[in-house]
């Protein structure tokens, strides 16, 4: 009897799979929507991150000159 071949199939990752189903379930059009929202979000906390890091600077000059 001869040993059949192995075939290794790759596990997706879980962002794959959420990909796949977001492309089975919503239009190109909400994709791109949901997308360009996401980005908006990681936009906005990265301003925000900025905002805190100046005002510090800013307290730490303040502070300094008195």
């Amino acid at each position: 009897m001869q040993a059949q071949p192995v075939r290794a199939t790759a596990i997706p990752s879980f962002s794959d799979a959420l990909r796949a189903v977001e492309t089975l379930l919503l239009s190109s059009g909400q994709r791109t929507a949901r997308r360009n929202a996401w980005t908006s979000v990681l936009e906005d906390r990265r301003r925000a991150k900025d905002r805190v890091e100046a005002e510090r600077v800013l307290q730490q000059a303040v502070s300094g000159r008195r």
